[in-house]
Order: structure tokens, then C-alpha cells, then sequence
């Protein structure tokens, strides 16, 4: 194996698009796999101006941190609001419930997760973000 791999984020597959949601609102690339990485994840996490996420997760053992690159954005960790606008940076350990909704022009996050614990470590709440 080289000692370097390269991808483009915004090329890999949008994993949510088969789910039937509009790649308008949102968009997650998984990157962990095209990129060969053995210790850690990563992802691209685009949102749709006022898009809130349909679903909430927590993890067994792996720990996130997400940040806004582009636009603004609004996380809720354990039913606590957090503003994300560029540069923020957001670490929630593998119990916290987190789930997050694109401000008025959207949002660009990158997600970077560790251990790498692969498939089966996410555990999804659907409509655990009601207001």
C-alpha cells in the first residue's frame, strides 16, 4: 500500500441518495473507505439552507468532530444548540446524540471520526429533533 491516498470528497458516493433524499438538502460522502484509512473516518456533510437532518446517532466507541467550512449551521448535542459557522469545530464523544440543520444559505462540514470501528458503530434515532 502507498503511503498517501487521494480523493476528491464531493466525488464519493452520497450514501443518503438511495434513501430517497433530495442531494439538494443533504449530502454525506464517507471518505474512510476510498481513502484506505486504518485509524479513523472521514466525511463530507453538505446541508441544504434550513435542512434538518431527519435522523440523530450516537456511537459505541467512536468519537466525531465536525466542522463548518462553508455557510452556517445549527447542532443540537444532547439538546443543546451549538452555532457552527466556518471554522467551528465541534467534538461530541460517542454517547452524545447529535444531529444538525443547514443555516439560511446551507452548510459544508467535514466530519472526522475515531477509532476507525466501521460499519455497525452508529446508532440512528429518527425524529429525535423536534422543536
Amino acid at each position: 500500500m502507498a503511503n498517501y491516498t487521494v480523493v476528491n470528497l464531493a466525488e464519493v458516493e452520497n450514501q443518503v441518495a438511495r434513501h430517497g433524499i433530495d442531494p439538494e438538502d443533504l449530502q454525506l460522502r464517507m471518505g474512510r473507505v476510498p481513502l484506505e484509512m486504518e485509524h479513523a473516518g472521514i466525511s463530507l456533510v453538505k446541508l441544504g439552507p434550513g435542512y434538518r437532518n431527519p435522523a440523530a446517532h450516537t456511537h459505541n466507541r467512536q468519537e466525531e468532530t465536525y466542522i463548518c467550512v462553508a455557510g452556517s449551521a445549527r447542532m443540537n448535542v444532547d439538546g443543546e444548540i451549538v452555532e457552527m459557522t466556518p471554522y467551528t469545530a465541534v467534538r461530541v464523544g460517542p454517547d452524545g446524540m447529535r444531529a444538525y440543520e443547514g443555516g439560511p444559505e446551507g452548510a459544508t462540514l467535514i466530519a472526522v471520526g475515531a477509532p476507525n470501528t466501521g460499519p455497525g458503530d452508529g446508532n440512528v434515532t429518527q425524529g429525535w429533533w423536534d422543536e
